[in-house]
């Protein structure tokens, strides 16, 4: 885990510790896209009411990471969110 996702899992730490979600896991799911085209997202995020949702964290997006999170929207029944941090506070995009 490097400093931002830890930075993200306090966060999600913080959120499980008031009951907001349930739980989470650090890279614990990798999602076959294509022919030998995965995608591992940063964390699994049990909500409260039962749903799961794939978070991934980035300082800056490269045009395959944006390509593989959206491919997985489009094919995996979960919702898809990417968490950025600026100007020090948590900026969320939903695919």
């Amino acid at each position: 885990m490097n400093k931002l996702e830890a930075e993200y899992a306090a966060r999600l730490e913080a959120l499980k510790g008031v009951g907001e979600i349930a739980d989470y896991r650090f890279e614990c799911v990798k999602l076959r896209l294509a022919d030998r085209t995965f995608y591992t997202p940063d964390f699994m995020v049990l909500r409260a009411d039962g749903e799961f949702e794939m978070h991934e964290v980035k300082g800056f997006w490269e045009d395959d990471a944006r390509v593989k999170i959206k491919t997985a929207a489009e094919l995996f029944p979960f919702k898809f969110i990417a968490a950025r941090k600026q100007k020090g506070a948590w900026v969320f995009e939903e695919f």
